[in-house]
């Protein structure tokens, strides 16, 4: 689900030749909770739980997503849709105006995007690996042992491999969007995610069903505050961020393609319902299952790819499960990632007037196909690059989201505030008809301008020290 960036919206502008629309808001919903059924809330979300100690990190995320992700991804939309740009000449033109420079604001948020596809190509990888092996094992005649054997050992000792998946991936991604069959792939996302759901809602009741979940229920809602940590706030920040995509330049792209009869904070408000929801589900879908394999930690990025399988092969029907589930997956990634690659293409097409879409399209891919060498082989050729512990790719995991995207979340209110005046953001957060959202635009801009920056330095801080405190205070 993408909108058509190719639709001519007037033969006198070229930069209106350049925006396209979403035909309605159903198109921007399937864009959004694809997103979150996604890796981001799925894969990501359970394990970052265990690495904080559960029910009280849970309460955390909670409150940060009905505040800040909330405010924010408001905030991003209206910018676009205000400025009818994507966001590097949204900062540029911002920088003209007040003779300062805010073009890194917008230069760091797309280098996010790049490096953040990358990597998300890679895990997209992992998806298509068992989606092909539970494929592979429904024709052989000893599948149950066949799908037995499936693990992420294959993948962490094969870096090519990854590289190779994550490839097929991207250009995939890149069919889809240089070919215009986007309309296409939203029909398919719009069938496939019902049946995503019925999948979850089915694996969700098997999961709560297993002796373990009492033990699960009480480690996510008995909150045991004293399980928090200095990087708690900061992690529950950066996964608030990460699933709704803020930071990135996504929702400014999009919210440019919105018509002007749309009412914003509505759709944020639902889009943030729904992702905060996901959220919770995966983890009482995932745990569950991870708490009954005793060897396997909470806190392990792998934690899904070695938890699910292992129920797909004690449930009736579980390899067709199995496919399925992994179907719907990545069908939800790859939008997710056409998702980052537009926001890429449009802003390089509105930057560089010169440049068409092809082009761009394929300077992306070639880019982003480059940088995916680093955390495909985070297992293989650079195995002893570590720091804190931890691998290549958990680190780029943590430095990504857990610091670079807060500080672009600070540059985008920036650049929000300094792009659009009162009147005009007020205007488009005020619904005439709802007296309660002439209620709630005062809070909403006192998170954006107090709360958010507040707490997203505080976490920043907090997760500073704690590095400090582990470095070098042992």
């Amino acid at each position: 689900m993408m909108p058509d960036a190719n639709v001519s919206m007037s033969q006198s502008s070229t930069h209106k030749r350049r925006r396209g629309s979403f035909r309605n808001r159903i198109a921007f919903y399937l864009l959004a909770i694809g997103s979150a059924c996604g890796l981001g809330n799925i894969w990501r979300f359970p394990y970052v739980v265990g690495e904080n100690g559960g029910g009280a990190f849970l309460l955390v995320y909670i409150f940060l997503s009905l505040t800040i992700g909330l405010s924010v991804l408001i905030a991003e939309l209206i910018m676009g849709r205000t400025n009818e740009a994507s966001l590097l000449k949204i900062t540029r033109k911002v920088s003209v105006q007040n003779k300062k420079s805010f073009f890194w604001f917008g230069r760091l948020s797309l280098f996010i995007s790049l490096v953040i596809l990358a990597y998300y190509s890679v895990i997209s990888g992992w998806v298509l690996h068992f989606l092909t092996q539970f494929l592979v094992g429904l024709f052989r005649s000893d599948r149950m042992h066949y799908l037995g054997n499936i693990s992420m050992n294959v993948l962490n000792e094969n870096g090519l491999l990854q590289f190779a998946l994550a490839s097929v991936h991207l250009l995939i991604c890149g069919f889809i969007v240089l070919r215009g069959v986007t309309e296409r792939f939203e029909k398919i996302l719009t069938a496939v995610l019902p049946l995503f759901g019925i999948l979850v809602f089915l694996i969700l009741t098997r999961s709560l069903s297993l002796p373990s979940s009492p033990e699960v229920l009480r480690f996510l809602f008995y909150p045991d505050f004293s399980k928090l940590n200095l990087t708690s706030l900061g992690h529950a920040m950066g996964h608030v961020l990460f699933t709704l995509s803020l930071g990135m330049g996504v929702l400014v792209t999009f919210g440019s393609y919105f018509k002007e009869d749309e009412h914003l904070p509505t759709l944020g408000v639902r889009v943030t319902l729904v992702d905060t929801i996901i959220s919770i589900v995966a983890v009482l879908m995932i745990f569950p299952i991870a708490f009954s394999i005793s060897n396997k930690p909470l806190t392990d990025p792998s934690l899904l790819f070695e938890a699910l399988p292992q129920l797909f092969l004690k449930i009736e029907y579980g390899e067709y499960f199995g496919l399925a589930f992994f179907l719907c997956l990545w069908v939800a990634a790859l939008n997710a990632s056409i998702a980052l690659l537009e926001t890429l293409i449009s802003n390089l097409s509105d930057r560089f007037q010169q440049a068409n879409r092809f082009s761009a399209a394929w300077l992306v891919i070639l880019v982003t196909l480059f940088l995916t060498v680093f955390p495909a082989f985070s297992g293989t050729l650079f195995k002893n690059i570590k720091l804190l512990n931890q691998s290549l790719i958990e680190n780029l995991d943590s430095v990504l989201i857990n610091y670079l995207l807060p500080i672009s979340v600070l540059g985008m209110i920036i650049i929000f505030f300094k792009s659009i005046n009162e009147i005009d953001y007020k205007e488009k957060f005020v619904n005439e008809s709802s007296e309660s959202s002439q209620m709630l635009v005062k809070n909403w801009i006192w998170v954006l301008k107090w709360l958010a920056p507040f707490l997203i330095i505080l976490g920043l801080i907090l997760q500073f020290f704690s590095v400090i405190k582990n470095s070098f205070l042992k």
